[in-house]
């Protein structure tokens, strides 16, 4: 089987947009949640700039926006390499784990950091199964 093949067979078109669609779809349902909650998603990045409120928008095209860097990336690495579902994953998992740390350097209530946190993990759990599967 050719990388090419297996590119096609990996990520097939439809799960791929069901997959970028519910990464989308739970940061909105977080953020929602946060609404409901009365969490205000503020934060201040403590550089002179001023505080911003974190939009369902904002949190949603940035969402589209990394998921789709994901499954392009997924998609070069089956045409690069033999083992792209491990060495995907393993970037997911670091791009997922440097995601934090500017959460903890800007200021923010604790609600709004574990939401904000939340968000974080809920389209690395809905990707990281869905790009990270190997070929059958």
């Amino acid at each position: 089987m050719t990388a090419t093949a297996a590119s096609s067979r990996t990520v097939p078109l439809r799960v791929g947009v069901l997959a970028v669609g519910g990464a989308a779809l739970m940061v909105a349902a977080l953020w929602a949640a946060a609404q409901i909650l009365g969490i205000e998603l503020r934060v201040d990045p403590g550089d002179g700039r001023a505080p911003g409120v974190v939009s369902l928008p904002f949190a949603v095209t940035v969402s589209l926006a990394v998921s789709l860097v994901g499954w392009g990336a997924r998609v070069l690495l089956d045409r690069l390499i033999r083992r792209s579902s491990v060495v995907w994953t393993v970037l997911a998992i670091l791009v997922l784990l440097a995601s934090f740390p500017p959460l903890v350097t800007v200021e923010a209530t604790a609600a709004a950091t574990a939401v904000l946190a939340l968000m974080h993990v809920a389209v690395a759990a809905v990707l990281i199964p869905v790009f990270g599967r190997r070929a059958p």
